[in-house]
């Protein structure tokens, strides 16, 4: 289980704000790293997004991660993360389309009842945050616990 992810961003106060908006939770700056702000979930398990600046880079130091600023960051890459939302997906596009950002409705994993549904909110149009609202999540673990493991080929834990 994720607890945990840190993304790049060109203004990581205002992309800390709307995806603190969208869990209902709180953003903070983060002082541990220059510039960076965290997200936090509203769960009490400590569930957070820390949105560093795109020009920061972690690297492994003497004995622990060092943040090197000056660092060039693409602006697109195939990282992405799949969020849970409690807003609905209307709520959840105006948000997108307040902020500027391509936000859309989209189907993944199959044909149909076969996939499930979630939204693309591409932050400030170059990182991709999937947002699944409480149906949506649904329809994911279902499609994980039956025709996706088929169609991926996965076995069933034991």
């Amino acid at each position: 289980m994720i607890i945990h992810a840190s993304i790049p961003a060109d203004h990581p106060e205002r992309v800390a704000r709307v995806i603190a908006e969208l869990w209902q939770g709180k953003a903070i700056a983060f002082p541990p790293i220059e510039r960076t702000w965290i997200a936090m979930a509203p769960d009490g398990a400590g569930v957070d997004i820390e949105v560093s600046p795109r020009d920061l880079a972690f690297m492994p130091g003497e004995s622990a991660v060092e943040a090197l600023p000056g660092q060039a960051t693409p602006r697109h890459c195939s990282s992405h993360l799949f969020i849970a939302s409690a807003l609905s997906a209307e709520a959840i596009i105006a948000i997108g389309e307040r902020e500027g950002w391509t936000t859309r409705s989209c189907h993944r994993g199959g044909p149909g009842a076969m996939g499930f549904d979630l939204i693309e909110m591409w932050v400030e149009n170059a990182f991709m945050l999937e947002i699944g609202t409480e149906d949506c999540v649904a329809q994911y673990r279902q499609f994980w616990s039956g025709p996706g493991r088929t169609m991926f080929g996965l076995k069933q834990a034991a």
